[in-house]
């Protein structure tokens, strides 16, 4: 039996199958990148709710893992050279678990840089952007007076947009016809975006229509439905 006793973030959350991937989430943006990756792949795995509302990514357990005290986490019981390895960052994890199965990255070199630069485009643009944008559309940040904040996260979403409107012209995927982590890593973002951060009508959505295509693409994928609801949230 795979022995995890080395990861301190076992003993809030045992492992009930040692041998499968740990994750430790919440099906927010970031974490279902992992979870959508995790079903795409069919790779045997135990979720672990992390919840938000008990501070749980903040307890050392969990920042034993991630430092940064973020999800998702993640403990691979046959990492390299069949050892236990731990990671952290969403983006990270995507790019992981694609070398490890050979799936959703191309094969080739310039294919494979061709969808991790896509990733980085998610991690530095689309999720700080559509996070901000969210914060002063729905949570604390309406309730300033000065809309300036909100106005420029605005205006940012939308130049954003328009960048992928404009890739995915004539495509049905990022790298064209291959779905890979690319679309992966923003299938959510953009989901939440016109959904839970009720921002569709605000940055003009309906606009970009090749996105909006794209966007229903993905969510018509069997595993991407399963993964946007792992861990399941409390009743």
């Amino acid at each position: 039996m795979t022995d995890l006793s080395d990861f301190p973030i076992t003993q809030r959350w045992p492992a009930q199958y040692p041998d499968r991937i740990q994750l430790y989430s919440l099906p927010t943006p970031n974490g279902v990148k992992a979870s959508i990756m995790l079903e795409e792949t069919g790779l045997a795995y135990e979720a672990h709710l992390i919840d938000f509302g008990g501070n749980d990514q903040k307890s050392p357990e969990f920042v034993s893992l991630n430092p940064n005290g973020k999800i998702p986490a993640m403990i691979d019981p046959d990492g390299p050279g069949g050892k236990p390895i731990g990671l952290f960052e969403s983006g990270a994890i995507l790019l992981y678990l694609a070398d490890k199965t050979g799936r959703f990255i191309p094969a080739d070199p310039a294919g494979r840089w061709a969808a991790i630069q896509w990733v980085m485009f998610q991690m530095g643009g689309i999720g700080p952007m559509f996070g901000q944008l969210g914060f002063f559309n729905k949570f604390a940040g309406k309730a300033w007076e000065d809309k300036r904040p909100l106005g420029r996260y605005v205006d940012e979403s939308k130049r954003l947009l328009g960048v992928m409107d404009g890739v995915l012209a004539g495509r049905d995927w990022f790298l064209g016809n291959d779905y890979t982590i690319a679309d992966i890593s923003m299938l959510g973002w953009v989901r939440n975006l016109i959904g839970f951060y009720e921002a569709r009508d605000l940055v003009g959505f309906d606009d970009f229509r090749n996105v909006g295509a794209w966007l229903e693409r993905g969510l018509a994928r069997p595993a991407v439905q399963r993964g946007l609801t792992i861990p399941a949230r409390p009743a």
